[in-house]
Order: C-alpha cells, then structure tokens, then sequence
C-alpha cells in the first residue's frame, strides 16, 4: 500500500487537497472516501488504508477545504464542538460538486482501473448517498448518514446498488428515519438497508467510545460483498486458502506461510485459545508450536467449503495420530498414541489477497475421549463417532440422550 496527497481542481474554481492510497498491486477500483465532520484525521486516512489493502485505489478529499483548508480534528468533546462549527457553515451542495471533481480526478489516474464508489461515515453517508443519486457513482456505502431521510426525493435518481448502514441506537437516525428509507427503496432488491441492534452513532469507529466489533466486522463484510459484486477486484479466496494450508501442512514453511499474510495477521484456536496476534507472535507460533508440531499422518478431509465476499468457511475432518503432544490442541498433555479424527471448521477472513485472520473451532470434548481423558460414562460426549457421523448421516443420531425412548410412546 502506498500513500500521498494530491491537489485536485474544484469545478468553480480553486482547489484542494485529497489522500490518496493504493493498493499493493498498483492498481484497482476506486473509491472516494467521505469524510465526518472531523475532516480527513487519523481515522479516515486509516479506513482509506484499509481499503487499499482491500484492493482499492482510495481518494480521500478534504471537503472542508472552503472554510479553512487541511481541518484534523480528534474527538474530544472540545474538538466535537469544533466539529460542530465547521459543519453548521457546510454547504452540501459545494460538497457533492467537489464530491464530482474527486471522482473525475480519480478516474484520471492510471491507477484507477474500471469502476468508482463512494464510501461515507456520518455526514460523508450522507453524502454517499447523495454521490449515488447526483454524482453518479457506480456503488455506494453509507455509515450511519445523517438526514438521508430529508433527500428522499433523490432516490428517484439513483440507478447504482448501495448498503446503508445503520445503529439502532443511533439518535441521530431513529427508527422512523430508517423505516422512511425502507419505504422509499422497497421496490429496490440492490439497495440494503443494514440496522445493527446493540450499535450506536460511529459504531464502525474504531477506538471510538461507540465502536462496537461484532457490529462493525458484519458491516465491513457487506461493505466489501457489495463493492466486489459491482466493482471488484475479484480474488480466488478458495485457492489463496488452499496455498497458504499447503505451506501450512504439506511443505512445512513458515516463512512461506507468512507471505499468504497481511503484515499484522492473527490466528485463534478457540477452543484452547492458542494462536498469535501480529506478526511476530503468529510466527512463534507457527515456528515453535504449530507447523513443524502435527503429527506426521496428520490429514485433512474436506467437508464442504463455502467462499463469501472476504471469508472463507471450510468444514473438514482433522485426523491424526497422538504421537507427540501437540500443544495448540492439546497443550501439556503427554503422546497417548490413540488415532484421532475430529470435525473441525475454520472461518478464514481476506483483506484483499492477504489472509488476515483465522477463527479455528472443533470439538475439544470429542478430542479428549479419543485420547483417554475424558469418561464419555460420565459426561455427554462422543468420540471419533462424532466425525463419522459428520461423514454418514444415516448412522444413529441422539445416542447421548437418555430420554430419546421415551419419546416414541409420545409420537
């Protein structure tokens, strides 16, 4: 990803500053980033990082550029009051033409390769729904705009798919405000309408005092289905997954494990909660206690694989032999010897063409009966049954529960 400004012309004269990033290829789609009403600061130019790192060239504009050029503020409430000034004397009608100059100016550069969308958080979702409907871009994506609801009479003109998304905590777009915006694009399948129900205003902000992770992670990954569908870049995430697992468990290289990584990946094993997050944990990891740790019969069945706009989900059967101890799955317990085989899934998340992170879940009861731990007499657990099962669906289902007899007389 590189990064710099670049000073575009305004269409009545003038001009003003933009940032810029792109991607590691060199080139993708473009986006032009709306700004909050604390200017092009720390957390826009960040989200424009993101982005690039998604595969997309990335122009943030400096909207405010007409009352004093170059306005970073931070959210202290000193500086929210700032804020507030600058956006009372906003006018959004010079913004949506210098909203206009930007993506003239983007699809200017050879960077930008195909299409442009527009990307806005608070008063820049406002106005990415006003670029969709006056600037005509080819996507939009609004954070929490507010007021959307006063320029209804603009949907009319929008001809581009867009995801809106909002809090339902969010004061500033109520509930009436959004069920208006239902209204108005009920007739639109292209248009969705996103509520996230423990979200407030800035959710998506991250370090923000409303910044809610569940929340913003499922709005990101809809942000993202949406400008791949219409834009691209399109990436084979299935055989980006299958290339870093070879390295994983055929090869054996960490080093070369670490290049199918974004710089600062993370990887959780929940169950027992091993991993690393970062770079240099993950590759301890990886080095010390993983990759060159399996058992050397350690195979892999796959299940099924489902590939979504930036994840990954595989269901596989994770099978092994028990000859050393293997302390990412069984940390401290001593070779048993026994032959394991276990159903496991991992939820594999991209930024781009980089894996970024790995969400990895199986059955650690299961695991802890096969190897003599775990008395299945007195706990409901099961054994390898539970991977055979997962292979054949017709061998018996509710063994573990006593009362499933009694229910034949009651049927």
């Amino acid at each position: 990803m590189a990064a710099r400004y670049l000073t575009v012309a305004a269409n009545d004269g003038g001009s003003f500053r933009a940032y810029l990033t792109t991607p590691a290829e060199g080139s993708g789609p473009g986006i032009v980033l709306l700004q909050e009403i604390y200017g092009v600061n720390r957390y826009i130019r960040d989200v424009a990082d993101r982005y690039a790192d998604e595969g997309y060239v990335v122009l943030a504009p400096d909207l405010f550029w007409r009352m004093a050029p170059g306005i970073e503020l931070g959210f202290t409430e000193p500086e929210r009051q700032k804020a507030l000034e600058y956006y009372r004397k906003f006018s959004l009608e010079h913004a949506v033409d210098d909203i206009d100059a930007s993506v003239s100016a983007l699809r200017a550069l050879p960077e930008c390769k195909g299409r442009i969308g527009a990307l806005g958080f608070c008063l820049g979702g406002l106005l990415a729904y006003l670029a969709a409907a006056r600037v005509g871009v080819d996507a939009a994506v609004s954070y929490y705009g507010v007021g959307i609801e006063k320029f209804l009479a603009d949907s009319a003109a929008i001809e581009c798919p867009m995801v809106l998304h909002f809090g339902a905590k969010d004061s500033y777009s109520p509930p009436q405000a959004v069920d208006a915006i239902r209204r108005a694009f009920v007739e639109r399948p292209d248009i969705e309408i996103c509520v996230y129900p423990d979200a407030d205003h800035g959710f998506a902000r991250h370090g923000g005092q409303n910044f809610h992770k569940p929340s913003a992670m499922m709005a990101h990954s809809r942000s993202i289905a949406l400008l791949r569908s219409t834009m691209g870049p399109h990436y084979n995430l299935s055989q980006l997954w299958e290339r870093h697992t070879y390295f994983e468990f055929a090869e054996r290289d960490v080093d070369a494990t670490m290049t199918t990584m974004v710089a600062e990946p993370y990887v959780n094993h929940v169950p027992t909660m091993t991993g690393g997050v970062g770079f240099k944990d993950l590759k301890r990891f990886y080095r010390h206690h993983f990759v060159n740790s399996n058992p050397a019969d350690t195979k892999l069945i796959p299940i099924s694989r489902t590939v979504g706009a930036d994840r990954v989900v595989d269901e596989m059967i994770f099978c092994f032999t028990h000859d050393r101890e293997i302390d990412w799955m069984l940390p401290g317990v001593k070779p048993s010897g026994k032959y394991v085989e276990v159903p496991l899934v991992a939820i594999v998340n991209f930024r781009g063409d980089k894996l970024y992170h790995e969400h990895i879940y199986w059955d650690q009861a299961s695991v802890l009966v096969q190897i003599g731990l775990l008395d299945p007499k007195l706990v409901p657990a099961a054994g390898s049954e539970t991977a055979h099962k997962v292979l054949d669906e017709t061998l018996p289902s509710n063994g573990l529960m006593k009362r499933w007899a009694e229910s034949v007389e009651r049927s």
